[in-house]
């Protein structure tokens, strides 16, 4: 090569070693060692430093010394692997100082609200030795108010924590506010990690777990070119990962503004007993002139639990982190290994008092695999529970009506729900257990307050948009629109639908239907006595005709089954049903966050 000469190393006369460097060549700003290629004497140096050289130029002559045994030498510019380089050992400083045993004050903190750190959170939830970070080393963007290296030891990672590693074994994207640094709040650099990471999940198909306290957007950093940063694109790349790959917020502590609307975004909210959730923290509502209040008094547990912001409460992180791999396991796949209860429980656990309310989560654990029930928004919607579960290691979304709340009438909170789920399932192709006992949709003129008609029709028009398959067992009663929401839409719509001995079936339910049909026979009767046990000889007459047995010998139903037998109808129909298509992209354009 053409190049210049740098330095020369060695003198004439003067013995070398193969591999000992010569001279040094500098080419286009890069050097490159020039080293004997086996031992001998320098007889002739025919150039001197500051020198351009030509291709063919002599350099150094070397006369080779016959039996040499002298071992090569190492050139200068490889480093042993037991000598400490000054960069790297630079880089592996610089790692260490984000780590939680070089910032004792904040870990100290978290010590005192009860709290994990970030990272220990995150090592927590992913397989051990499986994390890979991305942008560990970024820091604010407060370049023009705050000294390098106080942004360094202070706001490590940009208060972001964000990676791909392993949990239960399958590749997923993990990240964290970390509340430490600058109250957790969205920064400009951890927003570019953000928008990083988001595009890695579409590309990769990787689900998301979000730990998300944190304080929202962060007016502090001054490093940007822009005025108010809403061309930032983080929550649009978020929104469009809904019903393309799970996504899984959790958080402790404070969590407001734009910390919320990504915890919003996701499938499913876990939080702990601690947490306060608003789409404004106490500077934004004392600043809109809505008044002042204290962060405790924003969005507690006791009102994100009971109007279904959150899925799953949890008492702390460690529940919290508990929860997000459980449910994270039904989207990646059926257990090898499982156990169930004795099947011949359920034929006890509907009273044969037919007004008798039950505890349908009995029936839910009984039927499902062991331990292996995991129930979403169980204090939102208190008629209709939602729950993922296994039916011998197999996973399956699961929708009840709850008898103990309204006699499992189906109101606007719980169609809500149901339709949601419903998306959820569908989105990531787990099958459908409907457990029926309604006495059809909530009705009367509170009821239709909550704008009943549009709530309930949703799970009209979901039931008929599903791909995968599902099925309806009628555990008691099935009267009306409410059993027909429960089967999607038709008794005929799901792969099966059959009932349990104690079901029975009708347009409405039985006392309406004979107070209705029967009014001016019953008006007749003028004695209150006989014409209240003429009320009960219809009632009675009426359940003998729509109870279970009867109602299969229609064939509006499939069949009438021992309680026993569920399981068995429920692996046949998986069974029978295709394999789901391969995933090029999502089913549906989202899932509902509501």
């Amino acid at each position: 090569m053409q190049g210049t000469i740098v330095t020369v190393d060695v003198r004439p006369g003067q013995t070398v070693a193969s591999g000992q460097q010569l001279l040094v060549i500098e080419s286009m700003k890069m050097e490159h060692v020039i080293a004997a290629d086996q031992p001998g004497e320098v007889t002739e140096i025919a150039v001197q430093a500051g020198q351009t050289v030509n291709p063919g130029d002599v350099l150094i002559r070397l006369s080779p010394r016959s039996g040499d045994d002298s071992r090569p030498i190492r050139p200068s510019n490889v480093t042993g692997t037991q000598q400490e380089r000054g960069d790297l050992a630079d880089v592996v400083e610089r790692h260490a100082m984000t780590l939680d045993d070089r910032r004792p004050e904040a870990v100290e903190r978290r010590r005192k609200t009860g709290q994990r750190t970030a990272r220990e959170n995150v090592d927590d939830l992913i397989d051990a030795g499986s994390f890979v970070e991305y942008g560990p080393l970024v820091i604010a963007a407060q370049r023009r108010r705050r000294a390098v290296e106080d942004l360094i030891a202070r706001t490590p990672a940009d208060g972001l924590v964000a990676g791909i590693g392993t949990v239960n074994g399958h590749r997923t994207i993990v990240m964290s506010y970390d509340y430490t640094v600058l109250a957790g709040t969205q920064g400009l650099q951890n927003h570019r990690k953000k928008d990083r990471l988001f595009e890695l999940a579409e590309e990769l198909r990787l689900p998301v777990v979000f730990f998300t306290e944190g304080g929202g957007g962060r007016p502090g950093d001054t490093d940007g070119t822009g005025v108010s940063g809403l061309d930032c694109m983080a929550f649009a790349l978020f929104g469009a990962l809904s019903g393309l790959v799970p996504l899984v917020g959790v958080n402790s502590g404070y969590c407001f503004a734009g910390n919320a609307a990504i915890l919003g975004c996701c499938d499913v909210v876990i939080a702990t007993a601690n947490s306060n959730i608003g789409m404004g923290g106490p500077a934004m509502i004392e600043g809109g002139g809505l008044g002042v209040y204290e962060p405790d008094e924003i969005g507690p547990m006791s009102v994100q639990a009971a109007n279904g912001v959150v899925d799953i409460a949890v008492a702390d992180e460690a529940e919290a982190v508990a929860a997000a791999k459980k449910y994270l396991s039904y989207f990646q796949g059926p257990n090898e290994t499982w156990d169930a209860a004795d099947q011949a429980l359920l034929r006890t656990l509907i009273p044969e008092n037919r007004l008798r309310a039950y505890d349908v989560r009995q029936v839910i654990d009984g039927l499902a695999d062991t331990d292996s029930v995991l129930e979403l928004r169980p204090t939102f919607g208190a008629g209709m529970v939602t729950a993922l579960i296994r039916i011998e290691g197999r996973p399956l979304g699961l929708i009840a009506n709850n008898p103990t709340h309204l006699g499992g009438a189906i109101d606007a909170d719980g169609a809500d729900k149901a339709a949601r789920f419903m998306q959820l399932c569908d989105a990531f192709d787990l099958p459908i257990l409907l457990l029926c006992d309604t006495p059809g949709i909530m009705v009367g003129p509170e009821a239709e307050k909550t704008a009943l008609v549009r709530h309930v029709s949703r799970m009209f028009v979901t039931g008929a948009s599903l791909t995968v398959p599902f099925f309806t067992i009628v555990l008691r009663k099935g009267y009306g629109l409410g059993a027909q929401a429960m089967a999607g839409g038709s008794f005929k719509a799901p792969i099966f639908t059959v009932a349990w001995p104690t079901g029975e079936f009708g347009g409405m339910g039985l006392e309406g239907a004979v107070k209705l049909g029967f009014r001016r026979e019953l008006e007749a009767i003028e004695d209150e006595a006989k014409r209240e046990r003429t009320f009960e000889e219809m009632v009675a007459r009426m359940y003998e005709h729509g109870k279970a047995l009867n109602t299969s010998t229609y064939f509006e139903i499939d069949d009438v089954i021992d309680p026993a037998d569920s399981r068995r109808w429920i692996l046949s129909a998986l069974d029978s049903a295709p394999p789901p298509a391969p995933r090029t992209g999502k089913k549906r354009p989202n899932i509902d966050t509501w």
